[in-house]
């Protein structure tokens, strides 16, 4: 039933062929692809939107005859400025960059400068647009305000109790929560805020001590569907079915658990989308032809109500 929501859409098609996956500074041969751009994408981590992310890089690079190379820095910063070091030494044409952590990039973007090749940037963008060849930007700020929104109409002006089971720490997951609480009515009281560091085995253990020292909790913001769905096993198996879970991404298991009700709603951030937009932007911007420097990538809050209208999530 999970593919329901996915086959009233056009997919993408699967194209065929094998992509240089790298671990720190393994070697392996690359995609086979034979553009004249090499492109080098750097992932942050190992979950459902990493792996989403890196199709849509591998993809979309086929369809723009270009030549890519992978790795994963596995949401460790030293990996990850060893990753951009190995690229360098590559001699890519232009790095893509899932960043571990905002802090990591002044690290990343320096190696790159001094190898004079362009970082593309993925989530984020930096304060200095002069520093990097674009970015295709998800406003994760607006994310966790669009969450918020949904607590601040469902609790109607009540006083109430949220939870908020983060990712890890740095990059994408703070500034989630930072746009979630800031948009909370003050009816609303963050009485817990703890990371689950984008696993799903953590975020039950959170969840099972958060309804334990706070049992009136009411809602939860969680950084992820899929930290989201362990949360709701350990209210559930703790007696507080009635704890509503808002979240993000917009994976086909997200809208089916907004569909049955066991999420409440779930803010759409389509990882093909930013994928896509990375190598057809990065590709178009080293050719000089008239694409913007920064793309931002659309956000959809996904309830019942419009669960049609959620974009595809993943390549197929």
């Amino acid at each position: 039933m999970r593919m329901s929501f996915r086959s009233r859409r056009a997919v993408l098609a699967a194209f065929a062929g094998s992509t240089l996956v790298l671990s720190g500074c393994a070697s392996s041969d690359d995609s086979g692809s034979s553009g004249d751009v090499t492109l080098g994408f750097v992932n942050g981590g190992d979950t459902e939107f990493h792996s989403c992310l890196q199709k849509a890089v591998e993809q979309t690079a086929k369809t723009q005859n270009a030549k890519v190379f992978t790795a994963n820095s596995h949401q460790n910063s030293t990996t990850e400025l060893s990753n951009i070091e190995d690229m360098t030494s590559r001699n890519v044409s232009a790095l893509i960059v899932q960043t571990v952590n905002v802090d990591a990039l002044k690290g990343d973007i320096a190696k790159a400068k001094a190898a004079n090749i362009p970082i593309y940037l993925t989530s984020v963008a930096t304060s200095d647009l002069n520093d990097i060849l674009g970015a295709a930007v998800v406003d994760l700020g607006r994310l966790g305000a669009l969450d918020a929104g949904w607590i601040a109409q469902d609790a109607g002006g009540k006083n109430v109790e949220v939870g908020v089971i983060a990712g890890a720490p740095g990059a994408a997951s703070d500034l989630m929560v930072g746009g979630f609480t800031k948009a909370l009515p003050s009816t609303a009281k963050v009485v817990a805020n703890q990371p689950g560091m984008f696993n799903p085995v953590k975020a039950q253990d959170v969840a099972e001590n958060m309804i334990q020292a706070h049992p009136d909790l009411q809602y939860a913001f969680v950084a992820s569907e899929d930290m989201a769905l362990a949360a709701r096993k350990a209210f559930d198996a703790a007696g507080k079915k009635d704890v509503k879970i808002v979240t993000a991404n917009g994976t086909d298991e997200g809208l089916a658990a907004v569909e049955d009700g066991r999420l409440s709603a779930t803010v759409a951030n389509s990882a093909m989308a930013i994928g896509q937009t990375a190598v057809e932007n990065a590709v178009g911007l080293l050719a000089k032809k008239k694409v913007d420097k920064i793309a931002n990538i659309p956000l959809l809050l996904v309830t019942k109500d419009n669960l049609s209208k959620a974009p595809q999530y993943c390549p197929k």
